[in-house]
């Protein structure tokens, strides 16, 4: 991931987490979520099967901060951001979630919170998947 030229988070083989943030989430929901992303499986056993974790495979995780996934797009054209916590709410949120996970033991890497980044991504699957907390 860069800002500007700058590299400033890169990973090898794990999950690339974009991570939105309401209004309404709080430090138990970060923990909540971090929770699940350490242990969902979603990584593959001998057989090929969905079965091992971050944990399990000791894979990292490429956390971005996405205020876009909150976009409302029921009305017109022009998606509406009002849900998305500002971001006085959404970096706290963002944090816990990221140390959270650091306390699973996941080696978690970052961008820098509200910057425009450029995310480059190899997906492998390729398997994307929702998460709520």
């Amino acid at each position: 991931m860069r800002v500007e030229d700058d590299v400033v988070g890169e990973i090898g083989p794990g999950l690339c987490v974009l991570l939105g943030v309401a209004r309404e989430d709080d430090g138990a929901a970060a923990e909540r979520l971090a929770g699940r992303v350490a242990r969902l499986r979603i990584f593959e056993n001998e057989e090929g099967k969905f079965d091992r974790s971050v944990l399990d495979v000791g894979a990292s995780v490429l956390v971005v901060s996405q205020f876009t996934l909150i976009a409302d797009t029921a009305k017109g054209n022009r998606p509406s951001f009002s849900g998305a916590a500002p971001p006085e709410l959404a970096e706290p949120f963002y944090e816990r979630f990221c140390s959270s996970l650091r306390a699973f033991g996941v080696i978690v890497e970052t961008g820098v919170f509200g910057a425009r980044m450029r995310v480059e991504l190899a997906n492998d699957g390729p398997v994307t998947i929702l998460l709520d907390a």
